[in-house]
């Protein structure tokens, strides 16, 4: 899914000359606590609620503030897991999208963004979990996927990360449309990857979708 198909088109921007009593009300009203800053359709930042409580001035203009996430936008056409980065690596709740004219288009929060994920297919869609660890050098999803395929079996979502003990190394976390991860797991590790945890109870799917609900319910959506 892209950004564009995330924008929170219920969630106006305020301009720089709006006063710090209007953010604070509508802030109430979104039940939000950061609200998008636009001037010719240009994203300037966020302003906070935590910015307006620290001024204590209802009537001082959100120009006046030291905006956050000035630098938090991402493209309409971006992945939506660039909202996710962009969100977590800046602590803001919601992300700038902008066209390719570098025009504002609209915000995505991140309790959208963790909505979407909840209901995308490789969370639906029964199967197990396999983590891997490789040397970067021999990293190829390509290579992975088409192991996976030859047991009759499809790669629903993956991600990787870099080794937190071995910076040489990397785990690659994937989903598999499969419960019986056995002739998988034998074919991967006859081509010499090491698998470090699996995962193929039935009961995956369930708990996968009862800690997005936890998570969900956690952050109020």
């Amino acid at each position: 899914m892209i950004a564009e198909e995330l924008i929170n088109h219920m969630i106006p921007p305020l301009k720089p000359k709006d006063s710090a009593k209007k953010a604070r009300l509508w802030m109430e009203e979104l039940r939000c606590n950061q609200l998008p800053v636009v001037e010719d359709e240009k994203f300037l930042g966020l302003v906070s609620e935590d910015l307006i409580f620290e001024a204590n001035d209802a009537e001082k203009s959100v120009a006046d503030f030291d905006l956050i996430g000035k630098r938090c936008v991402v493209y309409g056409s971006s992945h939506f897991y660039d909202v996710i980065k962009i969100a977590s690596d800046n602590s803001v709740q919601m992300v700038g999208v902008l066209n390719n004219q570098e025009k504002y288009i609209g915000v995505i929060t991140v309790q959208d963004t963790i909505t979407s994920f909840a209901q995308s297919a490789a969370i639906q869609i029964p199967g197990g979990i396999l983590v891997l660890s490789m040397n970067q050098i021999d990293y190829s999803l390509a290579e992975i996927s088409r192991l996976i395929e030859e047991n009759n079996a499809k790669i629903l979502s993956s991600s990787i990360k870099e080794d937190e003990l071995d910076p040489s190394k990397l785990k690659l976390t994937l989903k598999v449309n499969r419960l019986d991860l056995t002739p998988i797991v034998a074919t991967l590790e006859r081509f010499g990857y090491k698998i470090i945890a699996r995962f193929q109870e039935t009961k995956v799917l369930d708990e996968e979708k009862g800690k997005i609900d936890m998570l969900l319910k956690y952050l109020d959506i």
